[in-house]
């Protein structure tokens, strides 16, 4: 009697499955795509999406143990437990940092020179913990300060999805800024694929960033966030066009996204594209559609928006 797998009114006989011919063609699809890309060997490992959720939980662990570390931990242990975790973390870290170095090379092995420089960058990068708890610290009190809802420091750490992203934003940055952009990427995405909000690890957040409620937001490479910046969900701080160049490819790297100086709030569902610049203690209203830049103690609404495009006779 054949194994039968029933799903709803389908009836799955695996004698019925030719999976030889299945593999032959998904090896022809895989050889086809490596010779697309001039690319005739197996390629090295990419860093392992499973391992850096593991080791952004761990990360996030050794920097809020009591809240985000073992549920069972005693004060007396807290700096074991932190070390313990610490070294387990820097090790699975330090072994994707080798798989990117190794991709990138184009080398059949991974270096000697390599492996000493993923040891250097998470060396680097672990010293600059400290600070980056320093930032969260001031993210959560600004979260706190910012929501009437918010009842201690305590439950937003633990609740708020944008305490969640900005967290493997920051750890994202360090590993970006360190030379490590895919990893950095990869840890950003976890978090995109939790909280629904998209940081580019590249982008600069200066301190008491506040993201409320979340969902939606979009925050390009080279955007820079000043001081004390205030978010609403579904937001958008993106690029205006996409240059190409004389063979018609993308121009990579240049600066496309929005400069947010201290103090400014954004709310929902407001879209500010390019390279342009929202002065200080300015507030950008819901559902804003901003191209210009305005100046310091601005207040932008969508009404103000839809007058000016009509007395330019432009199109609404």
């Amino acid at each position: 009697m054949p194994n039968t797998k029933k799903t709803g009114d389908i009836h799955l006989r695996s004698t019925h499955l030719d999976v030889d011919y299945i593999v032959d063609e998904l090896r022809n699809r895989r050889v086809a795509s490596l010779e697309s890309r001039q690319r005739h060997d197996i390629p090295p490992k990419l860093p392992s999406r499973k391992i850096l959720i593991n080791v952004a939980e761990g990360l996030s662990a050794t920097l809020f143990p009591n809240r985000l570390g073992s549920p069972e931990l005693a004060d007396e242990g807290i700096d074991h437990y932190v070390g313990h975790t610490l070294n387990i973390t820097l090790r699975e870290l330090t072994v994707q940092i080798q798989h990117e170095l190794h991709y990138n090379s184009g080398l059949e092995i991974l270096s000697n020179e390599d492996r000493e420089r993923s040891i250097t960058i998470t060396q680097a990068f672990a010293k600059r913990l400290p600070k980056v708890r320093e930032l969260l610290d001031g993210d959560i009190t600004a979260a706190y300060e910012g929501d009437p809802a918010a009842r201690n420091e305590d439950e937003v750490l633990v609740c708020y999805p944008g305490i969640t992203a900005i967290t493997h934003y920051r750890l994202a940055h360090e590993l970006h800024c360190l030379g490590v952009p895919l990893i950095a990427r990869m840890i950003s995405e976890i978090a995109h694929s939790i909280t629904g909000i998209e940081i580019h690890p590249g982008a600069q957040i200066k301190g008491r960033f506040f993201i409320d409620h979340g969902t939606g937001v979009v925050i390009g490479e080279t955007a820079v966030i000043g001081f004390n910046v205030r978010l609403y969900q579904a937001v958008t701080l993106g690029a205006k066009r996409f240059p190409v160049d004389e063979n018609g490819a993308l121009v990579k790297g240049n600066l496309r996204h929005p400069i947010v100086e201290d103090d400014v709030v954004i709310y929902a569902g407001a879209t500010i594209l390019g390279r342009i610049t929202i002065g200080k203690g300015s507030t950008i209203g819901g559902n804003v559609w901003l191209t210009r830049s305005v100046p310091p103690g601005s207040n932008i609404s969508q009404a103000q928006m839809r007058r000016e495009i009509s007395e330019s006779g432009g199109e609404i």
